[in-house]
């Protein structure tokens, strides 16, 4: 692997400032971010990256590649939990396995955002209609998970409210306002983009290492938690990461993908979820451990795919791609 892609992606300012971030927990500083501030910089950047990506829609269009980009996106967010369920019953419970796989099912909005950053550090073009398959990839994970704890728990089935589970899995804050920043990025096009240019454009890689900062406070803040995962879930949260991109960089192969949206395809098949997954598993599934889905999420996977795997699939991309 070419060490220079790893190495411009670590000397990235928001890669960095997580690090900084890991680093002032390590070392005991009192830094830290005022906790609504997170959740302020998190919505921003999925207005942002959702506007973007409905500008960007309506002037390629919605061709066969949108569609089956998109159907492939489902149904790897449908397919994911499934098979890592069954790896992760070898070691655990059906309620930690099914959270777990559900959280790996779903996707990290901040990885795919990282992962956007670094493709325009190195003037590699994606299209803007890869931000609707990060909004389609979000929610039906949560569903497998509730199903999977349906058919598996041995003490009876569950009653699910299905309508209030549903609601939950599409209509969460994060799937609302990216869905709906995209819709209106598409109403509005060039128009609404030169409008809020200053706003979308001129702040967000900012924002973005702000965020980044919190994001490895937190991560390191997680470390302890991995003491309680042992050596097999640590494994699996590296591991699957990497089978999970080579399934979708196939996937991106066959579908003909250009190489820039192939990586965020890649990543979006790669990354896991912390914040919506978490919840809704918090809420429907309380039997499960979640030190366990978060800290593997968070402490493993998060730090994993933004320092070394976006560089290893771009690799794996150029490679394959020639």
């Amino acid at each position: 692997m070419d060490a220079n892609l790893i190495v411009s992606n670590i000397l990235n300012p928001p890669v960095l400032f997580f690090f900084l971030g890991m680093t002032a927990v390590f070392v005991k500083s009192d830094l830290e971010i005022p906790a609504p501030v997170p959740k302020l910089l998190s919505l921003y950047l999925l207005f942002a990256i959702g506007f973007k990506g409905g500008v960007e829609l309506i002037k390629s269009g919605v061709n066969q590649e949108v569609v089956l980009t998109l159907v492939a996106a489902v149904l790897m967010a449908c397919v994911v939990p499934i098979y890592t369920f069954f790896i992760l019953k070898l070691k655990l419970d059906t309620y930690d396995a099914a959270a777990i796989a559900a959280t790996y099912g779903s996707i990290s909005a901040v990885t795919f955002i990282t992962a956007s950053a670094f493709l325009n550090e190195l003037g590699i073009n994606f299209d803007g209609y890869m931000v609707a398959a990060l909004a389609l990839m979000e929610s039906p994970a949560i569903i497998i998970g509730l199903i999977l704890v349906n058919l598996f728990t041995t003490d009876g089935k569950r009653d699910f409210s299905w309508p209030e589970v549903l609601r939950d899995a599409f209509l969460n804050s994060s799937v609302f306002l990216l869905v709906g920043s995209l819709l209106i990025g598409f109403l509005t096009g060039e128009h609404g983009w030169q409008v809020l240019e200053p706003f979308t454009q001129g702040m967000f890689y900012g924002v973005l290492t702000f965020f980044l900062l919190d994001m490895g406070l937190v991560a390191a803040r997680r470390i302890k938690d991995l003491q309680k995962t042992g050596v097999f879930l640590i494994s699996f949260a590296i591991l699957i990461p990497i089978v999970n991109a080579v399934i979708g960089l196939a996937i991106a192969k066959v579908i003909g993908m250009p190489q820039g949206d192939a990586l965020l395809f890649a990543v979006l098949c790669a990354s896991a979820s912390y914040i919506a997954v978490p919840a809704a598993m918090r809420l429907t599934v309380p039997e499960a451990n979640p030190s366990l889905y978060v800290s593997t999420a968070l402490a493993v996977t998060f730090p994993f795919n933004i320092i070394v795997g976006i560089p290893l699939y771009l690799y794996g991309i150029n490679l394959f791609w020639r």
